[in-house]
């Protein structure tokens, strides 16, 4: 007999990553490396045992096999359970034909019967793609209060930046009466995160009828909740004062990285009372040589740094060798920067090595056309030969020859 559950958690962690360019090429995007020793995924599976939920779904689907590694039994995020647990939920062929997910709603569609099994009271959908800390026990308690069917966590955004989102409207008592997507004139600017509290005999009705139609596009935003507004079912927004970022482009995924750095950014991952945990093997300190230059940077352990390193972060096992600088940057694992090699405004990949003087990316200041500025991109794996030049907002998807 399956202990029955009050409320269990769906992360959607399927989606291609297509905005991340090269960095998701082989590997799924909440499996991208964070913050010195996170991987994206961390945030939302560390916020649901915060939060007191024992038992998470994740569903994956596009380059999986380094998540569901990852993953594993849920050890580190005290997911190891005997009655619940993390469990990864890939697509599967079933008798009636269906295979692939085709949108958000049909991924927890698919999953119905991974729901029926703990026949939780609510379900909790999340996006995997998102940096925040979030108490989503608070979430529950105001759906309950308001007798919600549903409830739509929401952030303010800029009035300036409430286009590129999902907008609430809502009444003085946070009842949602319209939901517009990415409005040119937005009437509030309380923006969806993609994060759901669902009865779940509600959940089960629009599901099936959402299956039934043909035509919809099978997704929480465009056909689930414009139904049930349209039902005049019972949505509320709850606001959450936090930091929240969407980590879908390069640009957010520099930006949050960055923000670690900021002390004036309420993202502190040292705390304590809402730890932020990740599978990290043991490893030896960090190294820092006796000519190195480190300021305003996060340097992971088994990272040795004999160069210059200034408002970057260096996750484990990263070799930064004299002479080497590395500005504005993200280095991920396993990645070596050699002598005289100039590392700034980029993200270098995994396992990657930077050849004597080569030089990645360009400071804003030192471009002059400003439209055609961005980060550098270097794929996993890739090696970057000995002089060799990346200008800035470049994708390197294949090694590239010694100047």
């Amino acid at each position: 007999m399956i202990k029955k559950k009050k409320m269990i958690a769906m992360i959607l962690a399927g989606g291609q990553g297509s905005r991340l360019y090269c960095l998701t090429q082989r590997l799924a995007k909440p499996a991208v490396p964070f913050g010195g020793k996170y991987r994206i995924i961390d945030f939302p599976l560390s916020n649901c045992v915060n939060s007191g939920i024992d038992t998470v779904g994740v569903l994956t689907q596009y380059q999986p096999l380094i998540l569901n590694e990852y993953i594993g039994n849920g050890q580190p995020w005290d997911l190891d359970r005997t009655h619940g647990g993390v469990f990864v939920l890939p697509p599967y062929q079933k008798s009636s034909g269906s295979d692939w997910y085709t949108g958000t709603a049909n991924a927890i569609y698919q999953n119905i019967q991974f729901i029926n099994r703990y026949d939780p009271d609510y379900v909790l959908i999340l996006g995997g793609d998102h940096i925040y800390k979030m108490d989503y026990a608070s979430m529950l308690d105001a759906h309950i209060a308001n007798n919600a069917d549903c409830t739509i966590a929401v952030i303010n955004v800029p009035r300036e930046e409430a286009p590129r989102f999902g907008i609430m409207n809502t009444q003085e008592d946070g009842r949602i009466y319209e939901f517009e997507e990415k409005p040119p004139e937005p009437k509030s600017t309380l923006a969806s995160m993609g994060i759901y509290i669902f009865s779940t005999d509600v959940l089960r009705k629009y599901l099936q009828d959402d299956d039934n139609d043909i035509i919809s596009a099978k997704d929480f935003g465009k056909n689930i909740i414009p139904s049930m507004l349209e039902n005049d079912l019972r949505l509320f927004a709850y606001t959450f004062n936090g930091y929240w970022k969407d980590v879908g482009t390069i640009d957010s995924l520099w930006e949050a990285n960055m923000d670690l750095l900021d002390p004036s950014v309420p993202l502190d991952l040292t705390d304590s009372d809402w730890k932020i945990y990740a599978r990290n093997p043991v490893r030896p300190p960090q190294y820092v040589g006796p000519n190195a230059m480190v300021q305003n940077s996060i340097i992971s352990e088994g990272t040795e740094v004999d160069g210059t390193i200034d408002f970057s972060v260096l996750f484990p096992s990263v070799i930064v060798e004299e002479g080497a600088v590395v500005r504005d940057s993200i280095i991920m694992p396993g990645t070596v920067v050699k002598k005289g090699a100039v590392v700034q405004y980029a993200i270098v990949a995994e396992n990657c090595v930077i050849e004597e003087n080569a030089v990645i990316g360009q400071r804003p200041e030192d471009t002059p056309d400003k439209e055609n500025w961005g980060v550098a991109v270097i794929a996993d794996g890739i090696t970057v030969g000995k002089g060799a030049v990346v200008p800035a907002k470049a994708m390197i998807e294949a090694d590239l020859p010694d100047a």
